[in-house]
């Protein structure tokens, strides 16, 4: 099982500004990719402070000239925001400048609010349907002349220019919860990638589960690949209350991202408070030690343990999600210890 970093700019108040969040994301990557991770992933979000990232193809070809082995995942672009053509190009664009390290991944979309701006305000729920007419689009204008008549996008002949270095196709990853998503994901041929969010090591046997399904569905297309995204945070042996600080931010980062889910408080410059902890009282889920257990937070020891469950189970990539509302210099403890104490129980 390899490893990989998940990683946007998170802006919590004014204090720090954008450049200096630029940079600290610049370091966390180069420091993966001396530790050995194989991917680093950058999301899509638009006019939110706590995950900046409007567009995650300039921030990695930015990597690309600072890096010279780590794989650069956009992971993932929004399929509703996107069209067939821009999106072949910008990617393949990505893959010459990375010399042939690009992947991409696409989801269908979350947040109402940035539907609201950018898509005229469709339904998030109908974002599938985008997604669904995308992946096979853009892998068609990797090949060559294509022309689209499609329920969402019509185009006459076009191509992508440039094309991408990897052939046929470089790696693409889908975004999967349901069984259909893991279905449609799997007969085209993408990777999965998947997240349980705030719900336990059961639920990654059950995401598991549905992949094996679809895998099992279509013997016809060779098994593709499953990555497990988590908050992960690593502490010390010698600080046994350690676990609760990352616990505390991560139960922010998701009390945060409520509220934005939510869609039903304008946000100021940017910013959106956190939904209040009273809102969460009878859900087990948000507290602090249910984190501790859900979350990948622990010693190297315990973290090691857990993971090796996931390799045993058949996880390809594991995604250390480095997104959990902590400063940059606990953000940077953290990894140092993943990579100095985790990885190389798996090398």
């Amino acid at each position: 099982m390899r490893f990989s970093l998940f990683v946007h700019m998170e802006r919590w108040d004014e204090e720090v500004s954008h450049r200096r969040l630029f940079e600290n994301l610049t370091e966390l990557t180069l420091m993966a990719e001396a530790g050995g991770f194989g991917t680093v992933w950058i999301g899509e979000h638009h006019s939110m402070e706590y995950t900046i990232s409007p567009s995650p193809i300039p921030l990695l070809a930015h990597l690309a000239a600072r890096t010279s082995t780590i794989r650069l995942g956009a992971g993932t672009i929004v399929a509703p925001f996107w069209n067939p053509i821009r999106a072949a190009g910008e990617c393949a664009l990505l893959d010459v400048i990375s010399n042939g390290r690009m992947e991409v991944g696409i989801a269908r979309g979350a947040y109402q609010f940035e539907f609201d701006r950018l898509a005229g305000g469709l339904s998030a729920r109908e974002g599938g349907q985008h997604l669904r007419e995308l992946v096979p689009a853009v892998r068609a204008l990797w090949q060559g002349d294509y022309a689209h008549d499609g329920e969402i996008w019509q185009f006459p002949t076009s191509t992508s220019v440039p094309k991408p270095i990897q052939q046929p196709t470089p790696p693409m990853w889908i975004a999967a919860r349901d069984p259909d998503s893991h279905d449609f994901a799997v007969a085209q041929g993408c990777n999965v990638m998947v997240t349980p969010l705030m719900k336990g090591d059961e639920e990654v046997v059950d995401l598991k589960r549905k992949f094996d399904t679809a895998v099992a569905n279509h013997p016809e297309v060779a098994r593709p690949e499953l990555m497990v995204l988590r908050h992960t945070h690593v502490h010390s042996p010698d600080e046994p209350e350690g676990w609760r600080p990352a616990a505390e931010a991560i139960g922010r980062f998701y009390r945060t991202f409520d509220a934005w889910f939510g869609n039903r408080t304008t946000p100021t410059n940017g910013f959106l408070d956190p939904s209040p902890e009273s809102k969460f009282e009878g859900r087990p889920e948000f507290t602090p030690e249910s984190l501790h257990r859900t979350a990948m937070i622990g010693t190297p020891a315990e973290v090691i343990e857990r993971l090796r469950a996931y390799q045993e189970l058949g996880v390809d990539e594991f995604s250390f999600w480095i997104d959990t509302s902590l400063s940059h210099e606990e953000k940077r403890k953290s990894l140092e210890l993943f990579i100095k104490e985790v990885v190389p129980a798996f090398q």
